[in-house]
């Protein structure tokens, strides 16, 4: 179940997004869906959410939207650079105006001294512009991670409109 106010905060997104006309689509690694789920979780977000894509494994980075496994071998699935090309594989895979990503370390195990437990990483592609990434250390356990990310991931979207 999502808090009410990740509820409201997609009602806000989607309206945001609607009066522009803007089309969005996610991809997923360490919330699993969630960031999609906020928004469709709204009545009529379909004329604003245009799909989400769930990638978790490395494999389906690669095959669903196109992340090159050299990159994902050269700087690991939790980096800011897999998450731009997320972003940007999503884009194009699509027929939102802007995409986000996620991958990160939501715990509790998993985390290293590099890359620990909390890490995420953000990509959002927008059309016509480059891609932007961000990286974030979120205190708390698996779920409260994961809910600051999808926070977070909606704070990235607004920012860009």
């Amino acid at each position: 179940m999502l808090p009410d106010s990740t509820l409201h905060d997609a009602e806000t997104l989607l309206a945001a997004c609607r009066s522009k006309g803007i089309m969005l689509a996610t991809a997923e690694s360490c919330t699993g869906g969630l960031i999609a789920a906020a928004l469709t979780a709204v009545a009529g977000s379909s004329d604003v959410v245009d799909r989400g894509f769930v990638t978790y494994s490395n494999d389906a980075k690669n095959q669903m939207i196109g992340v090159p496994m050299a990159l994902i071998e050269a700087h690991g699935a939790v980096s800011e650079e897999v998450a731009r090309a997320m972003a940007e594989g999503t884009l194009a895979r699509s027929r939102a105006a802007i995409a986000i990503s996620v991958t990160g370390v939501a715990g509790p195990g998993g985390g290293s001294a590099e890359k620990p437990v909390g890490l995420v990483c953000f990509g959002l592609a927008r059309t016509g512009k480059p891609a932007l990434s961000a990286r974030q250390v979120f205190p708390g356990d698996r779920t409260a991670i994961r809910a600051a990310t999808v926070a977070h991931a909606f704070e990235m979207i607004r920012a860009t409109l």
